[in-house]
């Protein structure tokens, strides 16, 4: 299943695994739930909801991003809390665009 497609309501409903996302209810939840599953941390899934409610989507994305096209990574997890760090701290120059 490719991330941009969309789906049949039945077959997202099929897929969802209703024991471990029984107390999900906002899209902040699940993608913080789906991030640390990508990143292999489910032990913080907390963190991760918490940074995805209050994070800018972006950065979050570009943090994601840069761990995917790393290579030999130990810890994926370290690696995109550091990324997100220095996201952070760099000048917004990219938004200020007019």
């Amino acid at each position: 299943m490719k991330k941009d497609e969309m789906h049949a309501i039945k077959g997202i409903l099929k897929e969802f695994d209703w024991d471990k996302k029984k107390y999900i209810s906002k899209e902040f939840q699940d993608y913080g739930f789906r991030l640390s599953e990508m990143l292999g941390d489910l032990k913080h899934k907390a963190l991760y909801m918490k940074l995805a409610k209050e994070t800018p989507r972006y950065m979050l994305e570009e943090a994601v991003s840069f761990v995917k096209n790393a290579n030999n990574v130990k810890n994926p997890a370290r690696l995109f809390m550091w990324k997100l760090g220095q996201l952070k701290k760099a000048p917004k120059k990219h938004l200020l665009k007019s």
